[in-house]
């Protein structure tokens, strides 16, 4: 008997800017993350994403690799400047065609594409005009996604808009860790707001091109989030940092309205101006599936503000700290493990939002510094895995499990020091070499089909 329901998912997932290379190659234009690796100090290890995996020539034996796992699906990412070089405006063919012959190539070998047509790298032209603080973004997103979905021709049967708009909003334009390195507060929120509605208009689109069968969805990166002390204080720095990774986003896509303590935590940097009459109804349009990527659970406690003027505050300057909790189990990149946050995610997402619909955990892995033998992500998966089933137990409908990621590759800020791969990459030769998680994954997909 099967541990998984009939037709369940196994695949695994990559981003076009962390494998593929080829930045300046075939009429790319450059992208807010070719700008941002080239500030000193970006990038922990000086890098970017030139060459990364070299996947752009080499994808043929990257297909083969996935073929080799058993896996059924490939979560893949086409890069906006590649199709896009000045994010609207004249097409790139050449790039439309690598990706057109990458989802071909994966029906040939009886694997399903699940395109994700935004994961992070905006062209930069666009960030010149105002990136994702700008409203004319997310309609310049929604022309992007339906050229794709023409171009791709009925080859693609499941589309996700976007992959972690937090990250894209609060990282990269609050925190200023990520592209395009902002720090800012009014801006930032904008830009989560537009990255919403880039969704909502891009999803309209993609529906009425679809063909048959076709279906289409968001990713977001979940963490439940719980008080890292006992104090009061704690309690409410855990809700203000809920509702910046997970409330801002789930509420306005799942239930149509906004967060309830949006404007109390955020009404000094902003004045929501950005918020449109009928925005909510575009972003909110019923999916037919959510992505949840889950990584961990996060612990808060009070802190003291950054920046003690209310009104010059980041979105990320929450009064709030994240804090490990008490004897933890931790990755090979000390990131704390704790497959019962999966549960939460997934039951949470189910009893807050009556009707959710089908979910697919489209990234879940572990980091470490490249080991072959990773016995450390062999558990994490494992136990992950025990996770998902006990949320399918209780009623969940999740429909299938991404690992995180087919092939190490460059890990955004880190550079290429911190590896989440199933297969090992050698950034100087490129060989591939499977790990012991990559063996272990597809002896489990082999006797849970």
């Amino acid at each position: 008997m099967s541990l998984y329901p009939a037709g369940f998912v196994w695949g695994v997932a990559t981003s076009a800017y962390q494998i593929e290379g080829a930045v300046t190659e075939d009429g790319r234009g450059p992208s807010i993350w070719d700008a941002f690796c080239a500030r000193p100090g970006a990038i922990a290890d000086g890098s970017s994403g030139e060459p990364a995996c070299d996947h752009y020539h080499r994808w043929p034996e990257d297909l083969d690799l996935i073929a080799g796992l058993g896996a059924g699906a490939y979560r893949f990412s086409v890069a906006w400047p590649r199709v896009l070089p000045e994010g609207r405006g004249a097409v790139n063919r050449r790039g439309l065609d690598f990706y057109r012959r990458l989802a071909d190539a994966l029906h040939e070998r009886g694997i399903t594409p699940f395109v994700t047509l935004y994961h992070w790298d905006l062209p930069q032209a666009l960030e010149e005009t105002g990136g994702w603080r700008s409203r004319d973004t997310a309609l310049w997103f929604a022309d992007y996604a339906a050229l794709v979905q023409e171009a791709m021709d009925g080859a693609v049967p499941y589309w996700i808009t976007l992959n972690e708009p937090y990250c894209s909003a609060i990282v990269g334009y609050a925190e200023g860790r990520h592209a395009p390195g902002a720090r800012e507060g009014h801006g930032a929120l904008a830009a989560a707001h537009h990255l919403l509605l880039g969704h909502g208009l891009a999803a309209e689109r993609l529906r009425a091109g679809a063909r048959e069968g076709e279906r289409i969805g968001v990713t977001l990166n979940m963490s439940p989030t719980l008080p890292g002390g006992p104090e009061p204080e704690d309690a409410a720095a855990a809700r203000r940092m809920d509702l910046m990774v997970n409330r801002q986003f789930t509420e306005p896509l799942l239930a149509g309205r906004y967060a309830e303590d949006l404007a109390e935590v955020y009404g000094a940097i902003s004045d929501f101006s950005f918020q449109h009459e009928g925005d909510l109804k575009v972003i909110s349009a019923p999916l037919d599936f959510l992505g949840v990527n889950y990584y961990y659970r996060l612990h808060a406690v009070a802190a003291p503000y950054a920046e003690p003027d209310p009104a010059r505050r980041t979105a990320f300057d929450l009064g709030a700290r994240t804090v490990a909790p008490p004897n933890p189990r931790t990755s090979g990149l000390g990131w704390v493990v704790e497959p019962q946050g999966l549960y939460d995610t997934l039951t949470g997402l189910a009893a807050r939002y009556p009707g959710l619909p089908p979910v697919f955990v489209t990234e879940n892995g572990y980091g470490d510094h490249g080991e072959l033998d990773d016995r450390g992500r062999v558990a994490y998966l494992d136990d992950h895995l025990a996770a998902t089933r006990r949320a399918i137990a209780d009623g969940v409908d999740v429909r299938g499990y991404f690992c995180w990621s087919l092939i190490d590759n460059f890990e955004w800020a880190r550079g290429y020091d911190a590896r989440f791969g199933l297969v090992h990459v050698d950034y100087t030769t490129q060989a591939r070499t499977p790990k012991a998680s990559y063996r272990w994954f597809a002896e489990h997909i082999r006797a849970s089909s």
